[in-house]
């Protein structure tokens, strides 16, 4: 796609007409992976289990085939381990002693685009990032690549022919549609005709209401879930209330949640130059937007948290794709880029007026300064809605930004934890949370007797330090005062197959490097 329709197409899906695109190459078939074994034990490790209950061990977690058979404690912490209290290992099994590592469940990303042609890497490149960093199950929001090809590679993902976390593939509203929708009776067909080609759910940007309303009812009716970022060209009539009255699952971001909280006013406060197709404008006044929301202990405030609350609501805010907005350097320079970011996502990461995303023309100090406050008052509404008992899980939208795939999803658990988050709701949020709002935590998102394989295996804790789920690790110093790395993923356990995450992060390293090879360069060129 040319630099000057890639834009174009992004603000298509907004306004539901998409633009056919070409879809990147799918995965190749599997070549890595051990497993699943009749019995696979996974010997000494301390749990931490994803429901908010606290870490606990030694244990030794028996798995068979693809399920989780038994969670055993198998004694007490610091003391040794009589071989008669350890579950006996078949024939034909395999143990690993694994004493002094922490197992948690397999995290679920709920905002995993695949990426498209417009970042121009392949899935392979995406999948092995997302599994190296402990990511076992993606929810793909919108199907960028078409519904067929997404479904494709989520029945490939099932089958485990490929090496990548399970997809659940939701479509982008009106995809596939010959013309704009202008009935209820065509977005209600339209519905049936994606679920008949296994489309688990829809997300949307807005839309006309009573097309919308239609719509949401007919997913109800359906079993299928939904996702919506309220973008600025209809939030004025469709808000994150709006939307939750009608049964919407989940929100994404944050578009749609200050303006459902307007107390005397019933739009942003555009300036009068304003044009949404500049993102420097659309950006930079995004940052000025939770200011003019109610705040916590007003009448507003209190009716709209009550009621989402009320209907179940969830959140999913994705704070990590918005980072450089309030420290564009640090987003810019992170250190996993030059090892790990694909030249031709860095070249779409680049400020340019074609790509949606990379909108930093003249972004500065004010507005970075506008960003911080921006995230503190939308920090405090997520924390507040979870201390309540509201549900919010682990999305990263990463292929935009300066976000890197894998590496974005944990950065999201750092932010969870900076606005407030215990570390043991942070794991929650990643996983079972995850699970709960895509109704798949009767076989993913905890530890658990009956649920499947899907694990991820540390050398350091989490819960003291989640960089450690990074693949570049956590510098620390040695016992001879030098700076070492800890940390990273050692194993990632989907279905039972056992990946060596290590193994992946080099092979990712390896396309990265063949690449810039290709290209006649060293390192990623900055402005």
């Amino acid at each position: 796609m040319t630099r000057p329709l890639r834009l174009l197409a992004l603000f298509a899906v907004l306004l539901c007409a998409p633009l056919a695109r070409a879809a990147i190459t799918p995965a190749p078939e599997r070549d890595e992976g051990e497993g699943p074994w009749p019995q696979l034990i996974l010997r000494g490790v301390t749990v931490i289990t994803g429901t908010g209950s606290p870490a606990y061990g030694p244990v030794d977690i028996v798995i068979e085939g693809d399920r989780i058979a038994r969670v055993q404690i198998v004694g007490s912490a610091n003391a040794p381990i009589d071989a008669a209290n350890r579950p006996a290992l078949k024939p034909g099994g395999r143990e690993i002693d694994l004493a002094g590592h922490y197992v948690m469940p397999g995290i679920v990303d709920m905002h995993g685009h695949i990426g498209g042609d417009e970042q121009g890497v392949d899935a392979e490149y995406v999948y092995k990032l997302w599994l190296a960093h402990g990511i076992t199950s993606v929810r793909e929001p919108g199907c960028g690549n078409g519904i067929d090809w997404c479904v494709s590679e989520a029945s490939r993902s099932a089958a485990n022919a490929i090496t990548a976390p399970r997809i659940f593939p939701y479509v982008f509203f009106a995809q596939g549609h010959e013309g704009p929708i202008t009935t209820a009776a065509q977005a209600r067909q339209w519905v049936r005709s994606m679920k008949s080609k296994g489309a688990l759910g829809m997300k949307c940007f807005g839309y006309r209401p009573d097309i919308l309303e239609a719509t949401f009812d007919e997913l109800r009716k359906q079993g299928m879930g939904s996702a919506c970022h309220h973008a600025q060209l209809d939030v004025a009539r469709v808000n994150v209330l709006t939307t939750a009255r009608w049964g919407l699952t989940t929100m994404e971001h944050w578009y749609g949640l200050p303006e459902a909280l307007f107390d005397g006013q019933t739009v942003q406060q555009y300036p009068a130059g304003y044009n949404y197709m500049d993102e420097q404008h659309r950006f930079g006044e995004a940052g000025k937007l939770w200011a003019q929301a109610s705040e916590k202990g007003s009448e507003r405030y209190e009716a709209v948290i009550g009621e989402l609350l009320e209907l179940g609501f969830t959140l999913d805010p994705t704070f990590t794709i918005y980072q450089a907005t309030r420290d564009l350097m640090r987003a810019r320079t992170a250190e996993w880029h030059a090892a790990y970011t694909h030249p031709a996502l860095w070249d779409f990461f680049t400020p340019s007026r074609h790509n949606h995303g990379s909108f930093f023309f003249d972004w500065g100090s004010e507005e970075e300064a506008a960003w911080k406050d921006n995230y503190r008052r939308w920090m405090a509404f997520v924390n507040d809605y979870k201390n309540r008992g509201g549900r919010v899980t682990v999305g990263s939208d990463s292929g935009y930004i300066y976000k890197t795939y894998g590496f974005g999803t944990i950065e999201e658990l750092e932010l969870l934890r900076e606005a407030g988050f215990h570390p043991l709701e942070v794991i929650r949020a990643a996983t079972l949370s995850g699970a709960e709002a895509l109704g798949a935590d009767d076989r993913i998102g905890s530890i658990e007797a009956g649920k499947l394989a899907d694990l991820v295996v540390l050398s350091e804790n989490p819960l003291a330090n989640l960089k450690v789920l990074y693949g570049t690790g956590h510098i620390r110093l040695d016992e001879r005062g030098e700076p070492t790395r800890v940390g990273g993923v050692r194993y990632t356990l989907k279905d039972g197959i056992m990946y060596d995450a290590p193994a992946l992060l080099r092979e990712v390293r390896a396309i990265v490097a063949a690449e810039k090879s290709r290209r006649g360069v060293d390192e990623l060129p900055q402005p």
